[in-house]
């Protein structure tokens, strides 16, 4: 199962505290789909990714809107 997370219009840090939460209630192996504005979740998600070790599927940009594809590990 997949979700999409809709964190437009949040500046850093809210992006990535959203997407913790989401992930917190999904199993390994799920993908959630991040939509941000916040040109500093070009930094944020990626190194939330490493941090925590989940994978960076995906990481787009198009007119200011950011979306990642981001699956749980562990």
């Amino acid at each position: 199962m997949s979700q999409t997370l809709d964190a437009r219009g949040f500046n850093c840090p809210i992006p990535v505290l959203k997407t913790r939460k989401a992930m917190g209630d999904m199993t390994p192996g799920e993908q959630i789909t991040v939509i941000a504005t916040d040109p500093a979740s070009y930094i944020d998600i990626p190194h939330f990714c490493n941090t925590t070790g989940h994978t960076l599927v995906e990481s787009n940009e198009q007119d200011g809107v950011y979306s990642y594809i981001i699956q749980k590990v562990g």
